[in-house]
């Protein structure tokens, strides 16, 4: 199992920092259990972590189908990622996606909004800063184009679903 949390990217610009209580909340909400029983996290957050505050706000799912870890993402451009190890994690727990700010059936993206595009496949995620060119709610799903694609381009045009507010996803088969 694992001991520890994996930061893939952290990079605080200020003295004010995410709320690690909160992320802990979050984890225990979303496996359903609390921090050290069976099927939540295995540890609290590791509270030496200084992760920068997430504007968009965090959205939670399971790293893979085996479901011993939990992926926290914050959708903001260059956010963070901590992946927090589940003990004796199981099959049938809490659903494939969180979402930790808002939950009302409204709009989530707007056509021009900056969005996280993230593309995900059995065991990875890549993702990339990108923009809306549609709108629509969380489940909805919209053309968005890739922020390294020129203006105007249509090469880097891509539908994707909206997880949350700022992020966006392509599930490969």
């Amino acid at each position: 199992m694992l001991a520890s949390l994996l930061i893939l990217t952290a990079a605080p610009t200020s003295a004010a920092f995410a709320d690690l209580d909160a992320i802990d909340r979050q984890v225990a909400l979303f496996t359903g259990a609390a921090v050290g029983e069976p099927g939540g996290a295995a540890t609290a957050v590791d509270r030496r972590l200084r992760l920068q505050p997430c504007r968009t706000g965090t959205a939670l799912s399971w790293r893979t189908p085996a479901h011993d870890s939990v992926v926290v993402q914050c959708g903001d451009p260059g956010g963070w990622r901590v992946f927090v190890p589940v003990r004796n994690a199981g099959q049938g727990q809490a659903g494939e996606i969180a979402v930790t700010r808002g939950d009302a059936v409204e709009i989530a993206v707007t056509r021009g909004d900056a969005v996280a595009i993230a593309v995900t496949g059995e065991g990875f995620t890549v993702s990339q800063p990108g923009e809306a060119l549609e709108s629509g709610p969380v489940g909805g799903w919209i053309k968005v184009r890739s922020a390294a694609a020129p203006s105007g381009s249509r090469n880097d045009t891509m539908r994707a679903r909206i997880e949350r507010p700022g992020l966006v996803s392509l599930p490969l088969p």
